[in-house]
């Protein structure tokens, strides 16, 4: 998996102006000109008591490469989100396929709602990586067999399987990626447990790391309230 920011318009002082037009009018705007770090308690205030839009007047755009089954849970954040993926129908799609790496705890235990993942055996990893391998080889061979015989892209790409990696931009502000993080990403400062799966989860602490130094306070805040987005 890998993220990158590749523009941005986010900041603290974002939050602040925002917030100020409230009680100050269109004079909010020299928030932009002010020391954000003198109005930290402003932040969070807002965080703490759930006053949420003032965090939206920001943006972030990442390119996001990952499996397809990620993307497929990316996809169910709507509010604040935009999405543009690359298409299989416009163009021929590369054979880079997503196999666990050995520290990927492998075997689930419990019942839904109340399960964990434990490490796997050796032999558990080995064969996950040779069927996971084998397939891939085989779908991308029926799909280039298909490309050949002039089957068109868009119907090709039928038979290739949700492990194959797939890249998109994705555009969001700061509450709704608050809202993802808290959701995607486990942490001990959550108050809310959250048990999300562990490669979108790896995505989401990529995401995190990046946002956290465009706005340090407000970083700050959400962490310091349990990680719940307002």
């Amino acid at each position: 998996m890998t993220v990158e920011l590749v523009k941005h318009n986010a900041a603290d002082s974002d939050v602040l102006w925002a917030a100020r037009v409230s009680t100050a009018g269109e004079q909010s705007i020299d928030e932009l000109t002010k020391d954000p770090e003198r109005s930290k308690g402003l932040i969070n205030y807002l965080m703490r008591d759930r006053h949420g839009s003032p965090f939206e007047h920001n943006s972030m755009t990442f390119l996001i490469s990952a499996p397809i089954f990620v993307f497929r849970e990316f996809m169910r954040h709507r509010v604040g989100w935009s999405y543009n993926e690359e298409s299989g129908r416009y163009r021929e799609l590369q054979p880079v396929f997503y196999v666990p790496g050995e520290d990927r705890k492998l075997v689930q235990e419990g019942r839904p709602g109340k399960y964990v993942f434990v490490e796997g055996t050796q032999a558990q990893h080995e064969l996950t990586d040779r069927v996971m391998q084998e397939s891939y080889r085989q779908a991308y061979s029926a799909y280039q067999e298909m490309l050949a015989a002039g089957v068109a892209r868009e119907v090709a790409r039928s038979v290739l399987p949700v492990g194959l990696y797939s890249s998109m931009y994705a555009t969001c502000n700061a509450r709704s990626l608050m809202h993802f993080i808290g959701l995607r990403t486990q942490h001990e400062l959550a108050t809310v447990p959250s048990f999300p799966q562990r490669e979108i989860e790896m995505v989401g602490e990529r995401m995190e790391a990046e946002w956290a130094k465009l706005m340090p306070l407000t970083y700050a805040a959400f962490n310091a309230n349990g990680r719940i987005a307002p």
